[in-house]
This record gives structure tokens, sequence and C-alpha cells, in this order.
């Protein structure tokens, strides 16, 4: 059993940053593969960003590579979205999700979530 919980959303103008973090509890964090989702007003929660259980492969939307960095520090049992060069499109409701070691970027196949955090770039 994992569970989530987001913070570090909130208000930022376009061009801005912001870090988003994803806190687990769990001594076994370290082998489930974690992913960022978003989800706009009206819209299906979309894919963003996903992590390997171990750190070492990291995989992006092509909407968000380059400006987007995700990272975990197993150690903590956190994971880190780093956001750089937002634009008003980015503004959603941010999840993180785990999964037992396989990494996956399919919102279904994930099976514990936190309960999001409010991302609102304006332009």
């Amino acid at each position: 059993q994992v569970q989530l919980v987001e913070s570090g959303g909130g208000l930022v103008q376009a061009g801005g940053s912001l870090r988003l973090s994803c806190a687990a509890s769990g001594r076994t964090f370290s082998s489930y593969a974690v992913g960022w989702f978003r989800q706009a007003p009206g819209e299906e929660r979309e894919f963003v960003a996903a992590i390997s259980s171990g750190g070492g492969r990291t995989y992006y939307a092509d909407s968000v590579k380059g400006r987007f960095t995700i990272s975990r520090d197993n150690a903590k049992n956190t994971v880190a979205l780093q956001m750089n060069s937002l634009k008003p499109e980015d503004t959603a409701v941010y999840y993180c999700a785990a999964r037992p070691l396989v990494v996956v970027t399919t919102p279904s196949r994930f099976d514990y979530w936190g309960q999001g955090t409010q991302v609102t770039v304006s332009s």
C-alpha cells in the first residue's frame, strides 16, 4: 500500500517556474514507478512525466519535454516535478501516481493516486 500527497502547486505567470513534490508513505516505495499526470477542466487526465523505480529512466510527454524534469529521492520517499517556462496551457490539477515496478504512461494502469495540486499559469 502506498499513499501519495502532492504539494507545491500555485499561481505563476507565464514563463515562470514551479516545483511540485510528491511525498509517499510505505517502506517499499523504491520498488514503485511514479508518474505525474494532469487534468484540465473538461479534459481527460493526461500523462506528463514518469520515472522508473530506481530513477534511472525518465519519460516525458512531448508537450513538456525540455521544460519539465522529473526526479526522485528514494531515501526520502519523494518524487519531484520541476516545471520551467510554464505556459497558460499547463494550467491543470497535477496528480502523482504510483504502480509496482514497470513504468507506463497510461493513467488507468496506475494503482495509487494523490489528491492533486492545482497549477495555474496566467498569461
